[in-house]
Order: C-alpha cells, then structure tokens, then sequence
C-alpha cells in the first residue's frame, strides 16, 4: 500500500521526495518508495467573501453590516488579478490531490505542511474539504534535511492529536475575517469619500499603527531641557591624568548650574585624594540564538535596504533549501532533546573557522531550555552548509551561524575600574567618579570582529594623593526619544509593549513576558509592517518608520479604541496561543470577536460623519515618450511593451520589451531609447553583449519595412559601417501592449 504525502510547498515536496530516493516526478507530483508526495501553493483554498454568502452583500450598504455568516466556508482561492476568477493553478493541483487521495491503492494521508498554526490550516481545510476516509497522519518537523525527513516519517502522529492547533489557526482567520470584512466596510463608508482603495481595518494593523503614532506625538511634544555636568580632571604623582565627574548619590545631571557653580568656586587651588577603589572581572555573554524578531531587527538594523518582511522571505527560502531550521520561531533556545544533534552542527560547521580550537561544545542552559522553547525552538543552522547563495540569503545565512558560533566559543572578559576621588579640606556632599574598562578575553566577540573600547585609568593607590588640574561645568540638551525602526517596532509587537527600554538589546525582557502575550506571531509581525506602508498609513525615512497623514487621521478619529490597545490586542494573541494549549475554546473566542465586531459596527454607525479619507476620481494620464511615427498620436509605455496609444485604430506600432533582437545582445528597451527613437530617430546605446560575450556600443535606429508595416532595428557604429536590417519580431497585437 502506499500513502499519500502532502507538503505546503513544491520545493519542500522535491526535499522530502529527495530523502526517500524518489525520482519519478509527475504532474503535479512525485511517486515511488511506497509514497506519493504531492503540494500546495500555500493556501488553495479561502474563506467566502461576504457576497458568496448573500449576493446583497456584492455592493457595500451600512444597513448590511454586521454581516457574520451562520457557518464559515471555503472555496478555490482567487486569481491574484482578478478576483472574480478562481486561480486555475490552485484548481488544477486542488484535482490532483483529491485524485491521489482517492486512489484505491492508499491507505494513509501525511499532512507535512509547516508544523504552526497556518501550516495545519493549509493542510487540514485541503484534506478535510476533500473528505477522505483514510486514516490521517502529521509530520512534524523543524527541518527539511534529509536525515530529519526520514526520522520524522518513522514518528509521524494521528493527526487528531494537533486539533488544538487547527482550532487556534481557524479562530485566528475567521475572527480576522469579521472584523477585517466588517469594519474595514463601514469604516469606508463612513469615513472615506471617493472610490478607491478601502480604508483598511485590522485586528493587529491598528495597534501597530497606534505604536508608531504614540512614538511621532511623543518626539513632537517633547520640550528639550539643559542640564549640567561638573567634570574634573586630576593628575597622578608620574603625571598621568585621568577624568571624573561630579556626583551626589546617583546623580551627575543637575539642572541648576547655579549649584554647580557654587561648587566649582569652592574647588579652586584645592588638591584631592583617592578615596576608593573597586577593579572587578566581569563576564560578557553572547547575545542570544535568533528567534525571528530578532534575527529581522538584527539585519535591518545592520545592512540598507532591509525590510522585516525581505529578512522573513530570505529566511524561508535558507529554510525550504535545508540550510537552516524553521524560521517562523518565537523562541531564542534550542528544546534539550537536541543536545546530540546540535554538538554535530557545531562539528561540522567548525571545521575550517580560524578560532575552530577555541570553539567547545557546552550543554548550557542559557542554549538548552525547554521553559523558553514556544512550538519552536530558535533559528540555527543544519548541518548541510551551502555552497552558493545569494548576496541576499549569504547575509542572512552568516548571521544566523555566526550567532550559533558564538554560543559555543569563550565568554569574553572584561576588567571594570572604578575610581572615587575626593577634594581635600571641602566638606562636598558629593564626589568624583571615574571609570575605566579593560578587555581581557575576546571570546565570542572574534566570531563578527567586534571591537570593544578600551578605557584605560592610570595605576592609583587608595590615599593617594592627585593634583586637581583642572575643572568646567559642561551643559548638555535632554534629547526626544527617537522614532521607531523595524527594529524596535517589532520589540514593541513582540512583548506587547511590557518590560520594553528603547533600543535595549535584552532577550531576558523577552522571556520575562507572559507566553504568547503580544501582537501577531512572528510569522505576522513583518507582513503587518509591510501592509501598514502599503495602504499608506506610515512611510519609511531611512530606517525610521513614521506615520502619515492619514494615519494620523484615524488614529485621531476611529472610534473603537479597543484596536488601537495593546492589552486588548495582547490578550486576543494570547487566547489564541491558550486555544493551542488546549487552555481556552475555539468556541467561547469566536463569541468574544463576534460580539465585539457588531458592537464596534453600531459604535460606527452612531459616530458623527467625518472624512478621514478623500480619494482623487482623476485618471491618471500616462507619459507621452513621443509622437507615432506612423500616425503622431503619443506612444506609451504598456505592460509588455512602448505602443502607440491609437492602437484601438489599428496603429501597429511597438518596441516589445521582450524583443528578440535586442535579447540577443542583453539588452531591453527603455524609456529613454525609445525618447530618442522618436525624438532623433536614432537611440545611441552602451553595453550591448555580441556573441562572443564582449561589450560594444552603437548606435540603433528602429525603421518601418518598405514593403510592410512593421518595423526593423538597424545598427551603425561610429564609422557608419552599417550592418544589414534584422528584422525584429512583428509587431502584430500591438493593441494588447499600450494597455
């Protein structure tokens, strides 16, 4: 007999069809070995919209809201661009499936889609809404390596036993779903003038929104204030100085500089002493393994161009290529049952670094922990190593070894001075206090280079007795705090705010916070962060994300001030997270978000009419790069090619983008060459490819047939030596490309 494996992703199915030896690729799947491994696109299948339910529901109306359906249903997902047709592919492959389910000769299904809440969704609405009467089986894995795919397929579960998960995957879609599909409706109506794009409403969207507006307001009404320092500095018997600064209790910023000044008077042609002094060996510890927050704030912080949703997309690909362990983790330690496994990773991937005999294995707690573990453990390397990346996946990749790499290397070292110095015959309330900082041993910090500051005091005694040389009152501004980063935001998003210090790099703040309290999943975090630029509701400048003006409008206007809580936000996350523990039901969470979302559609409703949103009804008119040759109407940029905008008449002309001629030597159409096509009718162009593979330049002129209607390219160089017409592909469907 033989059982069926279905996989979320074709690249996952070729992995798995990889470890068992299989070869033989249909369509649509893999057979032989006693397996069928076949996939998904993701999601095959989508909730309803509203007006499959009722067709009233294909025009919004505020008198049909709210509209919550008796019973959620399915169907083949949409077309991406037209959402009026079903999406062929996912029609084609939804056939196979069902079709190699029904095969008399199978007597299991293994469900081996991503082991979270999402990938028991995709697999268990594909199986279930199929209706198969074999038994049913899940493969859980953190890792598509061959040696983890047939270890997994020796343990496989009844997959009954991963309803929980099921549950807390179908409670987050549908209550996304009402809320989105009812308030992101009256919202729009309500509030939004113009058709447009809609005035987009979400369950995690706003608060994420509201976060980014708190943090502009806060650095907006922030009122700058001096402060002063009182600094000194003295000299050793041998004529070393050193610096300290002023302090009463803990404080060395003072706001009054009349009482610093005070002081200062009182120190001229003092001398001073060695009051005390503390030297302590202190222990740096590396950051912690990645989860997936971390790893994004990490690599958009390091490098330019960098989103959160580019770090989770990088990833999954490192992850389908069995590079490195599941991505979407919220965890930053590894389970304690991977203690074996893990010592073998280091092993092999140790092998050809310069410090390899400074790296130990150690079965640490601060690595092995299965308190800290949720679902997954952190991201860590496999022990396949690649051998070509991407420029892209290479950054990702590095950092995610070398944060593996640093766990098992030396603690680095440092030797902390501190130094307190008094002034001889001033009865002061205060003291000076300097510091110094020695590394002692590098550790971990070799594996990145990491540079630490050394800062070096001179060898002084208690009691020793220093020349005070000289003193000044230094003034200083408090500054605003700074906007938010990706950075940041998802620190924010991660632990709903709690135990949250700016910029801070504390992993133990991130254990600290109740299990599963937070905005999204870190398989959501950077899809909202994207989504908020998207519907225009904040902007990127540099790495700092602000809000806009309009939203700004709906923060300041938006009724249902539920969304924009953290806490209220937070606690639906986290009953979420108790459905999965088997802690909360599905049911009593689908009451809570139903009420609550034709609760928020009456406060609506009863609001005063604002517009938050005005949408511009104004076409917009595409650039004109010139007049036709063949009948002066303005020739245009289309999706496959630059036609002229008469096409409806049957002017033939167009510059395919995708021309062959131009092809041959590396090259495509642009918007300038066609400029100067029209304009001079000759383009001059750099960098053409000839068939040897060498680099030229030359001029090109795009001339109508004498004996038809299409066009040929013709090449001159800067001796005129012409060679002959080539004619280019024909031009006929040029109607299809001006649109």
């Amino acid at each position: 007999m033989v059982k069926v494996i279905l996989a979320e992703k074709p690249s996952v199915a070729k992995n798995i069809a990889e470890a068992l030896k299989i070869r033989g690729r249909n369509d649509g799947y893999y057979e032989g070995n006693g397996y069928i491994i076949t996939w998904a696109f993701g999601h095959l299948l989508q909730l309803y919209d509203a007006k499959d339910y009722d067709e009233k529901m294909a025009v919004w109306k505020m008198e049909n809201f709210p509209f919550i359906p008796q019973a959620f249903k399915y169907k083949v997902k949409c077309d991406a661009k037209n959402r009026d047709k079903l999406d062929s592919g996912a029609q084609k492959q939804l056939k196979t499936i069902k079709f190699l389910m029904k095969r008399d000769d199978i007597d299991g299904i293994i469900s081996a889609c991503d082991f979270d809440r999402e990938g028991q969704l995709i697999g268990d609405s594909i199986i279930y809404t199929i209706k198969t009467d074999k038994p049913v089986y899940r493969l859980l894995l953190n890792e598509w390596t061959p040696a983890e795919v047939l270890r997994g397929l020796e343990n496989i579960q009844p997959n009954i036993e991963l309803r929980p998960l099921l549950d807390a995957g179908v409670s987050r879609q549908w209550a996304d779903w009402a809320i989105g599909i009812n308030l992101t409706s009256v919202a729009t109506l309500k509030y939004q003038k113009g058709k447009g794009k809609a005035l987009n409403i979400g369950r995690v969207l706003l608060p994420t929104l509201k976060i980014i507006y708190d943090r502009d307001k806060e650095i907006e009404s922030f009122v700058p204030e001096n402060y002063y320092k009182l600094q000194a500095i003295f000299k050793t018997k041998d004529e070393q100085e050193y610096e300290g600064t002023y302090i009463e209790g803990k404080e060395e910023k003072f706001k009054s500089k009349e009482t610093l000044e005070t002081i200062q008077q009182s120190l001229i042609d003092k001398s001073a002493f060695v009051s005390d002094k503390q030297v302590q060996k202190k222990n740096e510890y590396p950051p912690y393994l990645f989860n997936l927050s971390n790893l994004q704030g990490y690599i958009t912080n390091k490098y330019k161009g960098w989103t959160s949703d580019k770090v989770l997309k990088v990833a999954q690909t490192l992850y389908e290529k069995k590079f490195i362990t599941y991505p979407r983790t919220a965890s930053a330690a590894l389970e304690e049952s991977l203690v074996g496994k893990t010592a073998k990773v280091l092993e092999t991937l140790s092998k050809d670094l310069p410090y390899k005999d400074e790296i130990k294995f150690v079965k640490s707690k601060r690595i092995f922990d299965n308190s800290k573990v949720e679902s997954h453990s952190a991201i860590v390397p496999t022990y396949l190593i690649p051998k070509q990346l991407s420029a892209d996946e290479a950054q990702v990749y590095q950092a995610i070894k070398n944060r593996f790499i640093m766990q098992f290397m030396p603690v680095a070292e440092y030797e902390e001075t501190r130094i307190e110095t008094k002034i001889n015959n001033i009865d002061l309330k205060g003291l000076f206090i300097s510091k110094g900082k020695v590394q002692l041993v590098e550790g971990w910090k070799k594996v990145e280079n990491i540079q630490s500051k050394d800062t070096l005091l001179p060898l002084v005694q208690v009691q020793d007795q220093v020349e005070l040389v000289k003193h000044e009152i230094i003034s200083q501004v408090t500054k605003p705090p700074k906007h938010h980063t990706e950075k940041t935001l998802l620190r924010v998003m991660e632990t709903c705010g709690k135990n949250y210090e700016g910029d801070g790099e504390s992993e133990e703040d991130v254990f600290a916070i109740l299990s599963g309290f937070s905005i999204g999943t870190p398989a959501t975090r950077a899809e909202t962060i994207k989504k908020l630029k998207d519907v225009g509701y904040i902007e990127m400048q540099n790495k700092n994300l602000l809000c806009t003006d309009l939203g700004r409008r709906l923060v300041d206007t938006f009724p249902v001030k539920d969304l924009f809580n953290l806490e209220f936000t937070g606690r639906l996350e986290k009953s979420l997270f108790d459905i999965e523990k088997r802690n909360f039901s599905k049911k009593d969470f689908l009451q809570l978000i139903f009420d609550f979302t034709a609760k928020s559609v009456e406060t609506i409703k009863n609001e005063k009419d604002i517009i938050i949103n005005e949408v511009s009804t104004q076409v917009k008119t595409k650039e004109s790069l010139g007049k036709c040759p063949l009948c002066g109407h303005a020739v245009i940029e289309g999706q496959k090619g630059f036609g002229c905008s008469n096409w409806k008449n049957g002017c033939k002309y167009v510059i395919w983008k995708n021309d062959k001629y131009l092809a041959a030597m590396k090259k495509k159409p642009t918007k300038t060459m066609v400029k100067a096509l029209l304009k001079n009718g000759v383009a001059s162009v750099k960098g053409l490819t000839s068939k040897k593979g060498n680099k030229f330049d030359a001029l090109l002129r795009y001339e109508k047939n004498p004996d038809n209607e299409y066009f040929s390219w013709k090449m001159e160089f800067a001796n005129n030596e012409q060679q002959k017409p080539v004619n280019s592909e024909k031009a006929d469907g040029a109607a299809n490309t001006a649109n």
